[in-house]
Protein backbone atom coordinates (compact mmCIF):
# COMPACT_ATOMS: atom_id res chain seq x y z
CA UNK A 1 0.00 0.00 0.00
CA UNK A 2 1.32 3.44 -0.92
CA UNK A 3 1.16 6.39 1.50
CA UNK A 4 -0.56 9.61 0.35
CA UNK A 5 -1.95 7.95 -2.77
CA UNK A 6 -5.05 5.85 -3.42
CA UNK A 7 -4.39 2.15 -3.44
CA UNK A 8 -4.19 0.83 -6.98
CA UNK A 9 -4.94 -2.70 -8.00
CA UNK A 10 -1.75 -4.28 -9.27
CA UNK A 11 -1.64 -5.40 -12.85
CA UNK A 12 -1.65 -9.18 -13.24
CA UNK A 13 1.75 -10.73 -14.07
CA UNK A 14 0.20 -12.50 -17.04
CA UNK A 15 -0.35 -9.18 -18.78
CA UNK A 16 3.37 -8.31 -18.83
CA UNK A 17 5.20 -8.84 -22.05
CA UNK A 18 8.06 -11.31 -22.27
CA UNK A 19 10.51 -8.44 -22.65
CA UNK A 20 9.29 -6.70 -19.50
CA UNK A 21 9.72 -9.86 -17.44
CA UNK A 22 13.26 -10.42 -18.70
CA UNK A 23 14.21 -6.78 -18.06
CA UNK A 24 12.87 -6.90 -14.52
CA UNK A 25 14.79 -10.07 -13.77
CA UNK A 26 18.03 -8.60 -15.07
CA UNK A 27 17.59 -5.47 -12.95
CA UNK A 28 16.92 -7.56 -9.87
CA UNK A 29 20.06 -9.66 -10.36
CA UNK A 30 22.25 -6.66 -11.08
CA UNK A 31 20.86 -4.70 -8.12
CA UNK A 32 21.36 -7.57 -5.71
CA UNK A 33 24.90 -8.10 -6.95
CA UNK A 34 25.82 -4.45 -6.58
CA UNK A 35 24.39 -4.21 -3.07
CA UNK A 36 26.02 -7.46 -1.96
CA UNK A 37 29.33 -6.42 -3.48
CA UNK A 38 29.23 -3.05 -1.74
CA UNK A 39 28.53 -4.62 1.65
CA UNK A 40 31.20 -7.28 1.21
CA UNK A 41 33.71 -4.70 0.02
CA UNK A 42 33.10 -2.53 3.06
CA UNK A 43 33.59 -5.37 5.57
CA UNK A 44 36.65 -6.75 3.79
CA UNK A 45 38.21 -3.37 3.12
CA UNK A 46 41.99 -3.58 3.06
CA UNK A 47 42.46 -0.04 4.37
CA UNK A 48 42.02 1.34 7.86
CA UNK A 49 38.69 2.89 6.81
CA UNK A 50 36.90 -0.46 6.54
CA UNK A 51 34.47 -1.10 9.42
CA UNK A 52 35.57 -4.74 9.55
CA UNK A 53 39.17 -3.65 10.08
CA UNK A 54 38.20 -1.13 12.75
CA UNK A 55 36.15 -3.74 14.58
CA UNK A 56 38.97 -6.31 14.47
CA UNK A 57 41.47 -3.73 15.71
CA UNK A 58 39.29 -2.97 18.75
CA UNK A 59 38.63 -6.65 19.45
CA UNK A 60 42.34 -7.44 19.36
CA UNK A 61 43.03 -4.74 21.92
CA UNK A 62 40.69 -6.42 24.41
CA UNK A 63 42.02 -9.96 24.07
CA UNK A 64 44.41 -9.67 26.99
CA UNK A 65 41.58 -9.54 29.54
CA UNK A 66 38.90 -11.50 27.67
CA UNK A 67 40.73 -14.66 26.58
CA UNK A 68 41.85 -17.27 29.17
CA UNK A 69 45.59 -17.68 29.57
CA UNK A 70 45.51 -21.28 28.31
CA UNK A 71 44.07 -20.00 25.04
CA UNK A 72 46.40 -17.03 24.64
CA UNK A 73 49.39 -19.18 25.63
CA UNK A 74 48.44 -22.81 24.89
CA UNK A 75 50.23 -25.55 26.89
CA UNK A 76 51.62 -26.87 23.59
CA UNK A 77 52.16 -25.21 20.23
CA UNK A 78 52.52 -27.15 17.00
CA UNK A 79 55.07 -25.89 14.50
CA UNK A 80 54.66 -27.85 11.31
CA UNK A 81 57.57 -27.05 9.04
CA UNK A 82 58.90 -24.42 11.46
CA UNK A 83 62.33 -25.92 12.06
CA UNK A 84 65.48 -25.95 9.92
CA UNK A 85 64.87 -27.76 6.67
CA UNK A 86 61.11 -27.41 7.30
CA UNK A 87 61.28 -29.92 10.11
CA UNK A 88 58.28 -30.01 12.42
CA UNK A 89 58.47 -28.48 15.88
CA UNK A 90 56.47 -28.89 19.08
CA UNK A 91 56.87 -26.36 21.89
CA UNK A 92 55.74 -26.89 25.49
CA UNK A 93 54.89 -24.04 27.81
CA UNK A 94 56.94 -24.09 31.01
CA UNK A 95 56.11 -20.71 32.56
CA UNK A 96 53.63 -17.85 32.31
CA UNK A 97 54.52 -14.45 33.73
CA UNK A 98 51.91 -12.49 35.67
CA UNK A 99 50.33 -9.91 33.40
CA UNK A 100 51.89 -6.54 34.06
CA UNK A 101 52.80 -3.14 32.76
CA UNK A 102 56.03 -2.53 30.90
CA UNK A 103 58.15 -0.97 33.64
CA UNK A 104 61.47 -2.82 33.68
CA UNK A 105 60.28 -5.31 31.07
CA UNK A 106 62.58 -4.08 28.29
CA UNK A 107 66.08 -2.70 27.97
CA UNK A 108 66.25 1.09 27.93
CA UNK A 109 66.63 1.55 24.16
CA UNK A 110 63.75 -0.78 23.29
CA UNK A 111 61.62 0.94 25.93
CA UNK A 112 62.34 4.25 24.21
CA UNK A 113 61.57 2.85 20.76
CA UNK A 114 58.19 1.48 21.90
CA UNK A 115 57.23 4.54 23.95
CA UNK A 116 55.17 6.26 21.19
CA UNK A 117 52.53 3.51 21.28
CA UNK A 118 52.33 3.24 25.07
CA UNK A 119 51.77 0.12 27.15
CA UNK A 120 48.31 -1.13 28.09
CA UNK A 121 49.43 -4.60 29.20
CA UNK A 122 52.32 -7.02 28.72
CA UNK A 123 51.78 -10.78 28.62
CA UNK A 124 54.66 -13.26 28.46
CA UNK A 125 55.23 -17.00 28.50
CA UNK A 126 58.29 -19.18 28.02
CA UNK A 127 58.35 -22.38 25.98
CA UNK A 128 60.86 -25.17 25.48
CA UNK A 129 61.35 -27.47 22.52
CA UNK A 130 60.75 -31.23 22.55
CA UNK A 131 64.36 -31.93 23.56
CA UNK A 132 64.27 -29.26 26.31
CA UNK A 133 67.56 -27.91 24.98
CA UNK A 134 66.14 -24.56 23.82
CA UNK A 135 63.95 -22.00 25.58
CA UNK A 136 61.97 -19.19 23.99
CA UNK A 137 60.02 -16.35 25.59
CA UNK A 138 57.01 -15.04 23.68
CA UNK A 139 55.67 -11.59 24.49
CA UNK A 140 52.42 -9.85 23.57
CA UNK A 141 52.62 -6.11 24.21
CA UNK A 142 49.13 -4.60 24.07
CA UNK A 143 49.60 -0.92 23.31
CA UNK A 144 47.50 2.20 23.81
CA UNK A 145 47.86 3.31 20.19
CA UNK A 146 45.29 3.61 17.43
CA UNK A 147 45.77 2.22 13.93
CA UNK A 148 47.66 5.33 12.79
CA UNK A 149 50.06 5.07 15.71
CA UNK A 150 50.74 1.39 15.08
CA UNK A 151 51.27 2.10 11.40
CA UNK A 152 53.79 4.83 12.18
CA UNK A 153 55.75 2.56 14.52
CA UNK A 154 55.72 -0.31 12.01
CA UNK A 155 57.09 1.98 9.29
CA UNK A 156 59.83 3.22 11.59
CA UNK A 157 60.85 -0.33 12.54
CA UNK A 158 61.00 -1.27 8.86
CA UNK A 159 62.74 1.90 7.71
CA UNK A 160 65.40 1.85 10.43
CA UNK A 161 65.55 -1.96 10.68
CA UNK A 162 65.01 -1.72 14.43
CA UNK A 163 63.91 -5.34 14.60
CA UNK A 164 67.48 -6.39 13.71
CA UNK A 165 69.43 -4.26 16.15
CA UNK A 166 71.13 -6.22 18.90
CA UNK A 167 70.66 -3.38 21.39
CA UNK A 168 66.88 -3.63 20.88
CA UNK A 169 66.50 -7.31 21.75
CA UNK A 170 63.56 -8.13 24.04
CA UNK A 171 64.28 -9.54 27.49
CA UNK A 172 63.47 -13.18 28.28
CA UNK A 173 61.26 -14.39 31.10
CA UNK A 174 63.23 -16.73 33.35
CA UNK A 175 61.11 -18.73 35.79
CA UNK A 176 62.57 -20.58 38.77
CA UNK A 177 62.51 -24.36 38.85
CA UNK A 178 62.06 -24.59 35.08
CA UNK A 179 64.34 -25.18 32.11
CA UNK A 180 64.38 -21.40 31.66
CA UNK A 181 65.73 -20.60 35.12
CA UNK A 182 69.09 -19.55 33.71
CA UNK A 183 67.63 -17.71 30.71
CA UNK A 184 68.84 -14.16 31.32
CA UNK A 185 69.94 -11.22 29.17
CA UNK A 186 73.34 -12.75 28.44
CA UNK A 187 71.72 -15.98 27.22
CA UNK A 188 69.74 -14.36 24.43
CA UNK A 189 70.70 -15.90 21.10
CA UNK A 190 68.06 -14.92 18.53
CA UNK A 191 64.89 -12.84 18.40
CA UNK A 192 62.00 -11.65 16.27
CA UNK A 193 59.76 -8.58 16.67
CA UNK A 194 56.58 -7.81 14.73
CA UNK A 195 54.73 -4.50 15.05
CA UNK A 196 51.19 -5.25 13.90
CA UNK A 197 49.24 -2.67 11.95
CA UNK A 198 45.83 -4.37 12.15
CA UNK A 199 45.94 -4.79 15.94
CA UNK A 200 47.34 -2.67 18.81
CA UNK A 201 49.90 -5.36 19.59
CA UNK A 202 53.64 -5.89 19.32
CA UNK A 203 54.52 -9.60 19.13
CA UNK A 204 58.03 -10.75 19.95
CA UNK A 205 60.00 -13.87 20.75
CA UNK A 206 63.55 -14.34 22.05
CA UNK A 207 65.35 -17.67 22.21
CA UNK A 208 68.42 -19.22 23.84
CA UNK A 209 69.88 -22.44 25.20
CA UNK A 210 68.35 -24.11 28.24
CA UNK A 211 71.76 -24.85 29.77
CA UNK A 212 72.38 -21.20 30.56
CA UNK A 213 75.34 -20.69 28.20
CA UNK A 214 76.15 -17.11 27.28
CA UNK A 215 75.98 -15.93 23.68
CA UNK A 216 78.65 -13.63 22.30
CA UNK A 217 76.95 -12.88 18.98
CA UNK A 218 73.14 -12.91 19.12
CA UNK A 219 71.56 -12.87 15.69
CA UNK A 220 68.12 -11.70 14.50
CA UNK A 221 65.93 -14.58 13.42
CA UNK A 222 65.83 -13.62 9.74
CA UNK A 223 69.63 -13.69 9.55
CA UNK A 224 69.96 -16.88 11.61
CA UNK A 225 67.49 -18.64 9.31
CA UNK A 226 69.40 -17.87 6.12
CA UNK A 227 70.81 -20.79 4.18
CA UNK A 228 74.51 -21.16 4.88
CA UNK A 229 74.51 -19.14 8.12
CA UNK A 230 77.29 -20.46 10.35
CA UNK A 231 76.80 -18.64 13.65
CA UNK A 232 76.04 -20.68 16.76
CA UNK A 233 72.40 -19.49 16.94
CA UNK A 234 71.92 -20.35 13.26
CA UNK A 235 73.50 -23.79 13.56
CA UNK A 236 71.33 -24.59 16.59
CA UNK A 237 68.14 -23.47 14.84
CA UNK A 238 67.43 -20.76 17.41
CA UNK A 239 66.35 -18.32 14.72
CA UNK A 240 63.69 -20.82 13.67
CA UNK A 241 62.61 -21.15 17.31
CA UNK A 242 62.07 -17.41 17.70
CA UNK A 243 60.50 -16.79 14.30
CA UNK A 244 58.37 -19.93 14.40
CA UNK A 245 56.75 -19.10 17.74
CA UNK A 246 56.33 -15.40 16.98
CA UNK A 247 54.60 -16.20 13.68
CA UNK A 248 52.18 -18.65 15.28
CA UNK A 249 51.18 -16.28 18.04
CA UNK A 250 50.75 -13.45 15.57
CA UNK A 251 48.54 -15.65 13.39
CA UNK A 252 46.49 -16.88 16.36
CA UNK A 253 45.93 -13.32 17.58
CA UNK A 254 44.65 -12.24 14.18
CA UNK A 255 42.31 -15.22 14.00
CA UNK A 256 40.86 -14.47 17.43
CA UNK A 257 40.34 -10.83 16.55
CA UNK A 258 38.65 -11.75 13.27
CA UNK A 259 40.96 -9.59 11.18
CA UNK A 260 39.37 -9.60 7.69
CA UNK A 261 42.58 -9.31 5.70
CA UNK A 262 46.02 -10.36 6.87
CA UNK A 263 48.47 -7.70 5.82
CA UNK A 264 52.23 -7.59 6.31
CA UNK A 265 53.06 -6.32 9.80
Amino acid sequence: MSFGEPERRPRPFARRTRGQVVAAAVCLVLGTGLIGGAVTGAWLADGPEGPGTRHAFAVAGDLWHEVPVDQLFPPTVQGRGAGPGEADRVWTRIAVAPDSGCKGAFDALLTRALAPVGCERLLRATYTDATQSHVTTVGLLFTEADAAGMGALARRFERERLDRRGDLMPLPYAAKDTAAEGFGPDQRASWAISVLTDAPVVVYAVSGWADGRTVDEPQPAEDAMRSGATTAPAQAGLGHEARGLADRFERALRQRAGTPTERPS
